[in-house]
């Protein structure tokens, strides 16, 4: 388990025993189970990715060492059936030789014994070295068939790999273009829609939806979770993230339900995943989650910069069925 959720455990624990009675034990658990689940979308969404790239890399690496050693094995092919023609034409040369001293007379024949027994000698040696050559060609063709085989069903799988990824790809190019278009009128320095890591970031300030220290929403930033919804609603094979973050300046005493930063990044972020399936979506894919102040993007040293980081981060991932389906395929047949 991360440090991060180990403490926002024990906050949960200590919370438990410390707020008032109306904030029921409940409430906490569900949120450390949030928590949890969070983490673990989190982690297996960049294993996902991460493999992913990994896979067509390996796939890329290895298609072209059997480029190489196709063209090797071609050259190999060359020299074999080169050799093999110059056998071939001595081999002619031989029999004719061989022939022609038939026909000479028992006198010839004796005088050039020594030329037959050398011309039969070659003549043997040639034949031998023809059919080591004819047998050598087959293989090298039989192994270059196969190489060729295996180099198509690489080159079809890596390219319905690149397929799959540039389908990815455009999937998030376009739910990050429907959501700048339905965000239109609220972005600015309060909202910015972003793409990192294969995901879309939806970020808005703090200014935009809580007042300082509350955890409801207030009618502007409805306004804006109301229409990210409807564009949400017709992405189906999209899983909803929501990060809530602060900055570093501890919660101050008495605050009715709130010990630390922790209860207030997590209740935050609650409430607008709450908000989000009121909206519509499924609630299976929204994940509540806080990340206290341990995830800044500003330095806490300055009033601008302790703004930036009060911040909720809502996290666009879409699923990856079809490329993990691919991704298995391909560690299956490699076996």
């Amino acid at each position: 388990m991360k440090k991060s959720s180990l403490l926002l455990l024990a906050a949960s624990v200590a919370t438990t025993s410390l707020l008032p009675g109306c904030v029921a034990s409940k409430k906490y658990d569900d949120l450390r189970a949030r928590q949890a689940a969070t983490e673990q979308a989190k982690t297996e969404a960049e294993r996902q990715q991460r493999q992913a790239v990994t896979e067509l890399k390996k796939t890329t690496d290895e298609l072209t060492e059997m480029r190489l050693q196709n063209r090797r094995l071609a050259d190999d092919s060359a020299q074999t059936g080169n050799a093999l023609r110059r056998t071939r034409s001595l081999y002619t040369q031989l029999t004719d030789s061989y022939d022609k001293l038939l026909k000479n007379s028992d006198r010839a024949m004796a005088d050039k014994s020594a030329d037959y027994n050398k011309v039969a000698r070659d003549l043997a040696r040639r034949e031998a070295e023809l059919g080591e050559l004819e047998t050598s060609l087959n293989k090298s063709k039989t192994a270059i068939d196969k190489l060729n085989a295996d180099l198509k069903v690489r080159e079809a799988r890596m390219a319905e790999l690149e397929k799959a990824l540039a389908e990815k790809d455009k999937a998030v190019n376009d739910l990050r273009a429907s959501v700048s278009n339905a965000l239109r009128g609220f972005q600015g320095t309060d909202l910015e829609v972003k793409m990192k890591d294969g995901k879309v970031y939806v970020s808005l300030s703090e200014k935009l939806l809580f007042k300082s220290g509350s955890t409801k929403v207030d009618p502007k930033g409805q306004e804006a979770l109301k229409q990210l919804a409807t564009v949400l609603q017709t992405q189906p094979d999209v899983n909803v993230v929501v990060e809530g973050h602060t900055d570093n300046v501890p919660i101050a005493r008495g605050t009715a339900g709130l010990q630390d930063n922790w209860d207030l990044s997590v209740l935050r972020a609650t409430e607008i995943a709450r908000l989000l399936t009121v909206g519509g979506i499924q609630p299976e894919r929204v994940t509540a989650s806080g990340r206290a102040q341990y995830i800044p993007v500003a330095p806490n040293d300055s009033p601008a910069n302790k703004a930036l980081n009060r911040r909720t981060e809502i996290i666009l991932t879409p699923k990856l069925n079809e490329l993990l389906k691919i991704l298995d395929s391909n560690s299956t047949s490699g076996k």
